[in-house]
């Protein structure tokens, strides 16, 4: 297999050193642009993954993860093998993903190309592929994630509560929706991963810890040129031969490419479609993450998935008791989240945000930067809970989704609290702000007054998700960028 001829690649991706890059300057070159990067200088030598997880010639340490995680089971997938749109899974011990890739490693059938094309043998490929490492093994450290990356409102909310507590499929020991999504790779040379736009339309961030890989990325505003006619089945190898009658765009698609090397990260904006490969034995971690730069990606994906979930059972519409139930319940299993998770996580944010802004008002703006920041978060998601309610969602709904009072009140949220504002802080560089706040209590965050002045604190739709807001927002003083929140319908 090799390079399709039809592809056109025009361009690299850029590469630059993250060591010289603020905070500030890679969320308005990238992160506000929605533009990939990778980048350099950001793994230190320091992280725990970089020594143990590699040998002294620079290869997958294999034999270190058998010997200390071999017990973990894992997915790995059989890169040869297509199963619908992913290739095919089986679940095995981290101790027999290794044995086979030694296995490999020992055999005269190897990867001849970068592609995956074999010396003329049927080809295994095992490729180990999100590995819950850091909730199954919280006391080892393996790295620190990037100041650039910690903005993580996905993982931050999934490490303190449940994405699906609304689905009545719930169980306690199967989500429907993972319980992170900061992941490890591990996979053999000629390893690859099909053509694809990352799960919610997140950014991710990819850190090659050993090896190197190739990427191929398309731009968002091209991404109907990889789909069939009726916009349903996406390419799944752009190395295959691709039918002209089946997909009619892909030919005049301009892809970006880019090799990753060991010691380097990749920043994936959301809504980019990509295939990577494996040039050599790898090691990677990678985090699928959001904040409120792309949150209308996820609501976006959102509404789109509900669309089509609703259009493919419309025939049963007459003789089904909850049409709307029905239709989220498949929402959150196609996608991960419906539109009731999606608006409790919203408003969980918007409640922390709220707090950690009276918070600072109350110590007379002694940090505008993190204000800045706080008060940005809230306008993102009032315009979210303002297009959820000029659509309809959740109308009607008579359950009360979230009790801000009873949420401020819970132990959890606090540590929620905590969590998002020292990340605040780290970021804009507050350290003294960040050291006194760790040692603040709730009732130092904010008067309860405040939250339940002129309004109910129990919120069922985005309507009183925004009057809330609203409410809180018009109680607070010297709230500079007030206006530009209460513009935002």
């Amino acid at each position: 297999m090799g390079m399709n001829i039809n592809m056109k690649i025009k361009g690299e991706i850029e590469k630059v050193n993250g060591k010289e890059l603020s905070y500030s300057e890679f969320v308005e070159r990238y992160m506000d642009k929605n533009k990939p990067v990778v980048l350099t200088g950001l793994m230190d030598h320091h992280w725990r993954a970089s020594t143990d997880w590699v040998t002294p010639n620079a290869q997958p340490n294999l034999q270190f993860f058998s010997n200390h995680f071999g017990a973990s089971k894992v997915q790995v997938a059989d890169c040869d093998t297509r199963d619908f749109t992913d290739q095919k899974r089986e679940e095995m011990l981290v101790s027999d993903f290794v044995e086979r890739c030694l296995l490999i490693e020992g055999s005269a059938v190897r990867c001849d190309d970068q592609f995956g094309a074999s010396n003329g043998h049927n080809l295994y490929l095992p490729y180990l592929k999100d590995w819950h490492f850091v909730k199954e093994y919280p006391e080892y450290v393996a790295y620190t994630t990037p100041m650039f990356f910690c903005d993580d409102w996905l993982n931050l909310y999934l490490d303190n509560f449940r994405m699906n507590a609304y689905s009545d499929s719930y169980q306690q020991n199967k989500e429907i929706c993972c319980s992170d999504y900061r992941f490890v790779y591990m996979g053999v040379k000629g390893s690859w991963t099909p053509l694809h736009a990352d799960v919610f339309r997140s950014y991710s961030w990819s850190a090659n810890v050993c090896g190197k890989k190739r990427w191929f990325f398309l731009d968002p505003s091209q991404c109907h040129l990889v789909f069939d006619r009726n916009v349903k089945s996406c390419v799944y190898n752009i190395f295959d031969e691709v039918s002209d009658s089946k997909y009619p765009g892909f030919q005049k698609a301009i892809w970006l490419e880019c090799t990753q090397e060991a010691g380097e990260i990749i920043f994936v904006p959301s809504g980019w479609y990509h295939q990577v490969h494996n040039l050599e034995d790898t090691i990677s971690i990678n985090h699928n993450w959001f904040n409120a730069f792309n949150l209308s990606w996820v609501w976006n994906l959102l509404l789109k998935d509900y669309n089509e979930a609703k259009e493919y059972i419309e025939d049963i519409r007459d003789i089904c008791d909850d049409f709307e139930g029905l239709c989220q319940r498949n929402l959150a299993a196609n996608t991960g989240m419906n539109f009731y998770d999606f608006f409790t996580f919203i408003s969980y944010f918007s409640l922390a945000n709220l707090v950690l802004l009276c918070y600072i008002n109350g110590r007379d703006g002694s940090s505008p930067r993190v204000a800045q920041h706080l008060s940005m978060n809230i306008e993102f998601i009032r315009k979210i809970a303002s297009e959820m309610k000029h659509m309809h969602a959740l109308e009607g709904n008579h359950d009360c989704i979230v009790d801000m009072i009873k949420t401020f009140e819970d132990l959890r949220f606090f540590k929620f609290c905590m969590q998002v504002g020292k990340t605040y802080f780290m970021i804009h560089e507050q350290s003294s702000l960040s050291s006194d706040f760790e040692s603040a209590s709730m009732v130092d965050f904010v008067d309860l007054s405040v939250l339940k002045a002129h309004a109910s604190s129990q919120v069922y739709t985005p309507e009183n998700l925004i009057k809330f807001i609203d409410n809180v927002v018009a109680e607070l003083d010297n709230f500079h960028v007030e206006s530009s929140i209460l513009s935002v319908a």
